[in-house]
This record gives C-alpha cells, sequence and structure tokens, in this order.
C-alpha cells in the first residue's frame, strides 16, 4: 500500500532551509536573558548558551578543525554538552555522540570509524578510554574527567569563529546505532534533515514558552527530534543526566515543563510510581513517545492521568518515512502507529522487493525530505538499507513488517528479524505479547524465536511478573497456548527480574535468545 503526500523537499511552502546553530544566535540576540538549557549545574541564558557556543567554535577552528570532519563526545547530558554541540556545528563539523553505555571494543569502533581528531569526555566517557587516556586529543567536559580542562580548551572570552556557510546537504551529526545487535553503523544525517525535523515541530507547540524535559541521551535520535526544534523555537531545554522516575516528577512542576520525550518503559515507571498523582503537570501541552513498541493501554493509561496531548512517532534514525499518531485525537487507534506524516510516503514492499497492494502485509519502505546521507564509510549496507521504486526514487528500508487499515493507520507486527517461522508458519511475537500481557499478573513479556528440531523455530517467552504476584511458568504458559492459534503455541516461559534494554529502551532479543536453555 502506498500513504503518500507531497514530498517535504519539494512543498512550494516550505520555509527557507535554516542552520540551527544560526537560530540560536538570532534568540541569544533578540531575548538573551530567555532561558535556554537548565541542568544540573545551573541555567544557562540564550546569550551565555551563544557565546559559549563561539567559544568552542572557535577553539575547533583553532584545533584545525574543518568544515565537514567529525567531532566526538561520550559523555552525559549537560549544558557543556550541548554548548559542544551548537559550537562544533557553527564551525561546520559534524558532531558524533557516542554512547557511554557502549563496551571498550564498540566505543574504539565508533571512534575509529568516526574519524574524530578531538574526544570531549566526562567521567561516564573516560571509563571507556583505555589507553586513549593518555591522548592530547582529549577535551574534558567535567572537572577531574582526563584531558585538557574545558575552560581552559576554550577560546578566550569574547572569541567569535570565522562564518561558515552551512548548506542542506552537509552532515549534521552521525548517530551510531546498531539497532539491538551486530556492529555500530554510523548514520549520517545531513543539515536537511534536522531542519525537517525542526519544522515538523511548528505545529507541536514549541516556541519561546516552550520548556522542554530532557531524559533520554543526547547521543539518541530519540533525544534530539525534541532538543533541537526546542532550541530553534527559542524554548527552554531542561536536561537531566540520567532518568529518575521521582526527580523526574519533581523537576518536571518545578519548571512547569510544557513538552516531554520518554521512551515507553519511562513513561511506564513514571505512571506506576506511586507518587505520581501528587505532582502538578498540567502545564503539559505535548508529550512525544518513539523507539520502542508502545503498548495500547499504556497509552491510555498516559491519556487518563497526564495532562496534555501524546504523540507517538515511528520512524528510523536512518529517516524515510515516519509516522505519527496524534493519540489524544485518536483514542480508537491506540493500537497503532499512526499515519505517514505529511510529505512522507510509506510504502510495503514482499521478500523480493514488489510492491504490495492495499490490504497486504510487508516490510516497510519510506521516502521523506528526512533522510540520512547514509552509513557512514559503509557504501555497501547503505546499499542494503535503500529500495528504489519504478521511476528510481530512494526510500528506506525498516526492517519492519506492518498493514494499513482502511483509514491509513499503520499497524506494526513486528522486526522482520524477529519473525519467528515455525513449520513454515510466520509467527509475529507481537501477536503473542499481547496475549501474555493480557493476564493480569504479567508487567511485561517478550517473545522470541529458538531453533527446533521439529519444527526449524518456535515460540520462547520471557516474562517480568506484576510484585506479590502468584505464578508459576506452567499455568501461564497453559493460559497463553488456550487463546493462541495452533501454530503460534509457546514453547517455553521463562520469569525473569527485568528484561534486557538497551539505554533507549528497546528489549534486547539477542540477549533472551542467548539465555534461554533447551
Amino acid at each position: 500500500m502506498s500513504a503518500t503526500a507531497a514530498s517535504a523537499d519539494t512543498a512550494p511552502d516550505a520555509p527557507a532551509f535554516r542552520a540551527i546553530a544560526d537560530l540560536v544566535a538570532e534568540h541569544a540576540r533578540d531575548a538573551p536573558r530567555a532561558k535556554a538549557i537548565v541542568d544540573a549545574s545551573g541555567t544557562l541564558d540564550y546569550a551565555a548558551l551563544d557565546a559559549l557556543a563561539d567559544r568552542v567554535a572557535a577553539a575547533l577552528q583553532r584545533e584545525g578543525i574543518a568544515p565537514g570532519e567529525a567531532v566526538a563526545v561520550c559523555a552525559a547530558n549537560s549544558a557543556r554538552y550541548a554548548a559542544v554541540f551548537l559550537g562544533a556545528l557553527r564551525a561546520g563539523a559534524a558532531l558524533a555522540p557516542l554512547s557511554p553505555s557502549s563496551t571498550p571494543a564498540s566505543f574504539d569502533a565508533m571512534l575509529r570509524d568516526s574519524g574524530a581528531r578531538l574526544l570531549f569526555v566526562d567521567a561516564h566517557g573516560a571509563a571507556l578510554l583505555g589507553a586513549r587516556a593518555a591522548s592530547p586529543a582529549l577535551a574534558a567536559l567535567q572537572d577531574g574527567a582526563p584531558g585538557r580542562n574545558f575552560e581552559d580548551w576554550l577560546a578566550p572570552t569574547g572569541s567569535t569563529p570565522r562564518r561558515v556557510a552551512i548548506t542542506p546537504e552537509m552532515a549534521f551529526n552521525i548517530i551510531y546505532s546498531s539497532g539491538t545487535t551486530g556492529t555500530p553503523k554510523g548514520i549520517v544525517q545531513p543539515h536537511a534533515m534536522r531542519w525537517a525535523h525542526v519544522m515538523r515541530g511548528a505545529s507541536l507547540g514549541y516556541g519561546p514558552e516552550a520548556v522542554t524535559m530532557i531524559a533520554t541521551p543526547l547521543y539518541s535520535n530519540t533525544t534530539l527530534v525534541s532538543f533541537l526544534p526546542t532550541l530553534a523555537f527559542g524554548g527552554c531545554v531542561v536536561l537531566m543526566d540520567r532518568f529518575d522516575a521521582l526527580r523526574y516528577l519533581e523537576t518536571a512542576q518545578r519548571h512547569r515543563a510544557t513538552h516531554a520525550m520518554l521512551v515507553p518503559v519511562q513513561y511506564q515507571r513514571l505512571l506506576a510510581h506511586p507518587r505520581f498523582g501528587e505532582f502538578d503537570l498540567s502545564a503539559f501541552r505535548m508529550k512525544f513517545c518513539t523507539s520502542a513498541p508502545f503498548a495500547a493501554a499504556l497509552k491510555a493509561d498516559i491519556l487518563a492521568r497526564w495532562p496534555g496531548g501524546l504523540v507517538e512517532y515511528y520512524g528510523m534514525t536512518e529517516g524515510g518515512g515516519s509516522c505519527a499518531l496524534l493519540a489524544h485525537e485518536h483514542p480508537d487507534k491506540l493500537h497503532t502507529v499512526g499515519q505517514p506524516l505529511p510529505g512522507h510516503d510509506i510504502r510495503l514492499i514482499d521478500e523480493q522487493g514488489r510492491e504490495l497492494p492495499a490490504g497486504a502485509t510487508g516490510e516497510i519502505v519510506g521516502r521523506s525530505g528526512a533522510m540520512m546521507t547514509g552509513y557512514h564509510r559503509q557504501p555497501e549496507r547503505t546499499a542494503e538499507a535503500e529500495w528504489f521504486d519504478a521511476e528510481g526514487r530512494r526510500y528506506i528500508r525498516t526492517g519492519d513488517v506492518g498493514r494499513f487499515d482502511s483509514e491509513g493507520f499503520l499497524t506494526l507486527l513486528d522486526r522482520r528479524k524477529d519473525m519467528i517461522i515455525s513449520g513454515g508458519f510466520n509467527i509475529y511475537p507481537s501477536d503473542l505479547e499481547a496475549v501474555l500481557r493480557g493476564h493480569p499478573a504479567v508487567a511485561e513479556a517478550a517473545v522470541v524465536g529458538v531453533p527446533s528440531d521439529q519444527w526449524g523455530e518456535t515460540p520462547v517467552a520471557w516474562i517480568v511478573a506484576h510484585e506479590g504476584a502468584a505464578l508459576d511458568a506452567e499455568s501461564l504458559r497453559g493460559w497463553a497456548n488456550a487463546r493462541l492459534g495452533r501454530t503460534q503455541r509457546i514453547a517455553a516461559l521463562h520469569f525473569i527480574d527485568a528484561l534486557p534494554r538497551s539505554a533507549i529502551g528497546k528489549v534486547l532479543k539477542t540477549e533472551l535468545r542467548a539465555r534461554h536453555r533447551p
């Protein structure tokens, strides 16, 4: 099925491209005392943020960092991190934000792949350095971290960088994402893609009065799709260095937060907190969610108990086609991820790459004005991620399986690689997980396929039970199998204290497969 609108990159009424770092400079000129960044150390207004970004950009140019080069950061969220990000953009560099939760081997691979000659770290990032700890190409974002002291590294107060003309096709950042498995891939996102995200924010309440809570890491695309529009429209970003449910609620109330970006497991933990109802969250205008499956029951709970709208985004860091579910407007569609965004063309294809007709189930591919340039230094993997229609137009393959309903709402079934083929039948783990979550004692469920001599693959379930629930594996398995089709039946069921997740909440199914012992 094709769900199409006018292409975002050719729409005649689309605003002219602007560099985000230039917009920050304009806010500093027009509203210098407006709050820009709040973190645990204090507040930066727009004048201070702009001046700090200028000093970073000037120092990068002093170091010989040329437009198009990468600058790496491995650190927790902070105002200094935000200033380095903006300063790198202002110098024409592409930021490569790396995860402090990486393994040392993965960190080293990402850093080498980025080609960055300069790395900023705090205490979190420093733990991954190993032999690099004595490198002269280190700058410390935090007192006591290895490398040159940040204040000493900066260009002098009042410094301004040489002007760099930023064009839409220039690299904005390199986001490293291997999904939930595999070698990290550097996803090169151009300025045009980020500008498309900013323009999307124009209708979502971002503006000078916006106060956006950020409790996901700045190395994640999830975070940046909310962080960057807030600054582009002159709002205030409240940065948390790590997520804690009670501290989040206290901070949101104190700052009268209007916007939030959270992943599903964070929403779940917030609403489950026994003190959730004590906090005044009435200033919220809009809440967002992305990055992981978002249960319909959880969406309904948020709508019932948390003021403001709720928008679920479905898309990839690589870009392509994205959907949005305005849950507050479509409470009968909470089982879906919504409809394609304006300017986004989403289609479904079969295993042979042939486009499928309406009503069919297939792999989701998409095209829009927000698309990655490609995987950094990996042209073969870039080609694997692309699909071209009969007219030669480029789409990004998602690896997700879905289907559209008659009103153009997209229902996700599963990752293609997570689909279980048992006895020649396709089994979608999400269908089994939905049944398991229907049991009153089940808090969370994840289903994976494991090798089977008889069937090729067979489903195995991992369960997180509600606290205090009296439940045994065989009785729950029997309960679920009585509600599943014959080909869907679960072969084994395990209890686990918590599902293994990535830093942004995706369930690591590869770890669950590895844990299963027949």
